[in-house]
């Protein structure tokens, strides 16, 4: 499982430094280099097999659902595959940069299947405003049940 969080910097050359327990993680997880994807308003980073099964559910709705298509769209065709260096840094494409608003100081946060990529202020004020919400997501969530 992936979990924590940490802040580094990006590189001008787009380049972020992976934390090496997450990195043992992904290696663990799949032999493949790990995935990098888009989500509204931040990256997310996939082990292969973590993105294979992801990929796969997006891709088992049937073909007529104009909504499944336009999600697997979004998830696949903006989804790269991205090892590491040999510094245990991985290159994040402009277009992703960009989409995420990356600039200087990105936090790395694990969550559970997957890896965050956020700018630091975005994640900051999503941060606050998860807790600002807390009780009421809370009692949703728990509504929900297992």
């Amino acid at each position: 499982m992936f979990q924590g969080r940490f802040v580094h910097q990006i590189d001008v050359k787009g380049r972020v430094s992976i934390p090496a327990g997450i990195r043992m993680e992904l290696q663990r997880r799949s032999q493949l280099a790990p995935t990098l994807t888009i989500r509204p308003d931040h990256l997310v980073l996939y082990a292969h097999d973590d993105f294979q099964v992801f990929a796969d559910r997006l891709l088992s709705v049937d073909p007529l659902n104009l909504g499944g298509q336009e999600l697997a769209r979004f998830f696949i065709a903006h989804s790269e595959a991205c090892a590491p260096d040999s510094q245990g840094r991985i290159l994040i494409p402009s277009f992703m940069r960009e989409h995420a608003k990356l600039d200087k100081e990105v936090m790395i946060a694990g969550v559970g299947n997957c890896i965050e990529i956020w700018d630091r202020r975005r994640f900051d004020d999503k941060h606050a405003r998860t807790l600002a919400r807390f009780d009421e997501i809370s009692a949703e969530v728990s509504r929900l049940g297992h």
